[in-house]
């Protein structure tokens, strides 16, 4: 071969491949979001009620456990007529009166 621009041409060198510590970017956070309809009819019959009254001592201890969040929202509709033969009850959050 003859002489290059640089130069005689001589053999090239190829130096062994180094790898490089990896490049890692943030993860992404991705929300999956599940929506769960239920109907909870409301039925508000008018009772006389006898009192007998329990006390009770609530003693308080604070284990920490962890869990999954069910979102719960409530819709309030008035029915008229008698409520369904046999109503289906679906809790998921705790009672609370009506009318807050």
């Amino acid at each position: 071969m003859g002489p290059g621009p640089f130069g005689p041409a001589g053999p090239t060198n190829v130096a062994p491949t180094q790898v490089l510590p990896a490049q890692v970017s943030p993860p992404q956070n991705f929300v999956n979001t599940n929506v769960f309809p239920h109907v909870v009819p409301h039925v508000h019959p008018s009772h006389t009620t006898n009192v007998n009254k329990h006390v009770f001592t609530h003693q308080h201890y604070f284990p920490h456990t962890q869990s999954t969040v069910n979102q719960c929202f409530e819709q309030h509709v008035v029915c008229p007529g008698r409520p369904p033969v046999a109503p289906i009850h679906h809790k998921c959050c705790p009672p609370r009166p009506f009318g807050f």
